[in-house]
């Protein structure tokens, strides 16, 4: 009897001191309350642009293979790669088949032999048919060609060629403004602008894809065939109007706001905003707005309360807490 009873007595403290813990931390979680603070910020007169950004790779606009009407052997290659040529200008000089068998026989005839072979069979020469840049020239004299071989490739000039998702390509027009920056070169940036949109779509990833081509108003030097680019294609774009950071604007049941301090203190009103464009951070105000007016978001942080001097009878204390009570 006399074992049952002090467990009993055990049981019971043990759930007293389970309850006045749960009691303290209870009250620890629920006396804690947010601290409120303001986020000013305030309406500027500027620029927005609403834009589609994309990824896009340099190409020649018009890619053309220079190849041999004949078969043969390449004598003199006239032009370097990345030469700017001229329309009817020679390019190289080719000895067909014959022609390069004729002067082989002739090299052991002598000199005379050789010389009137030049004179009375001619090399047959590689015109360029437009203005352009070399952009191919891997090969050397004294290789043998066939006319399927491209002895050089010219470009008449180099494009940004951007792919643009179908869900943005409604809002890509003819003559938009662009501005064209290289993963090769991050500080280099090039104005251009929108010169075709294909009709075809490709599909990327079970995604249609538009190429669209992008003139630069500058080529510079450093433009490569093949280079990888980001566009940014200005859709629509004002100047000298309000704007605010996204951030401080908000919505509810389909109505934009924003919130201003109001006379008393730390309490704020509620302003009804009308919103024009928009781009990744900023947000073109209407109407409801100044560039005088201050506006807030609230910010709220979670405190726990300051030590009021009370202890948790339960917990273990140092000892010159017990010392002063005479334990």
């Amino acid at each position: 009897m006399k074992a049952g009873k002090s467990q009993l007595i055990w049981g019971a403290v043990a759930a007293v001191v389970v309850a006045a813990a749960g009691f303290f931390i209870f009250r620890a979680v629920f006396d804690s309350k947010p601290k409120v603070s303001y986020r000013e910020y305030r309406p500027e007169i500027g620029a927005i642009r609403q834009m589609v950004s994309t990824t896009a790779t340099i190409k020649p606009q018009n890619r053309l293979e220079i190849k041999s009407p004949v078969g043969g052997r390449i004598d003199r290659i006239l032009v370097k790669e990345g030469e700017f040529v001229k329309k009817g200008q020679v390019l190289a000089l080719v000895s067909s088949t014959e022609r390069a068998a004729l002067l082989d026989a002739a090299t052991q005839k002598g000199q005379s032999e050789i010389d009137y072979w030049n004179k009375v069979y001619n090399q047959t020469a590689l015109i360029s048919p437009i203005d352009g840049q070399v952009i191919v020239s891997s090969l050397n004299p004294g290789q043998t060609i066939t006319t399927s071989d491209a002895v050089l490739v010219l470009s008449d000039r180099l494009i940004v060629q951007a792919d643009v998702d179908e869900t943005d390509i409604g809002n890509v027009k003819v003559g938009q403004k662009a501005r064209i920056s290289l993963d090769a070169y991050a500080d280099i940036r090039v104005e251009g602008g929108v010169d075709h949109i294909y009709y075809e779509s490709t599909l990327v990833n079970n995604v249609n894809i538009y190429h669209v081509d992008i003139l630069p108003l500058t080529v510079p030097e450093v433009f490569r065939s093949g280079m990888s680019a980001n566009i940014d294609i200005i859709v629509k774009e004002k100047e000298n109007v309000l704007t605010l950071p996204l951030a401080a604007v908000k919505s509810r049941n389909g109505r934009s706001f924003v919130l201003t301090r109001a006379a008393a203190p730390d309490s704020v009103r509620r302003v009804p905003v009308r919103l024009g464009l928009q781009d990744d951070n900023n947000v073109e105000i209407l109407s409801g707005l100044s560039a005088s007016d201050v506006v807030v978001v609230t910010e709220k942080a979670f405190v726990l309360p300051k030590d009021n001097g009370g202890s948790n009878p339960f917990l273990p204390q140092p000892r010159r807490e017990r010392q002063k009570r005479g334990e």
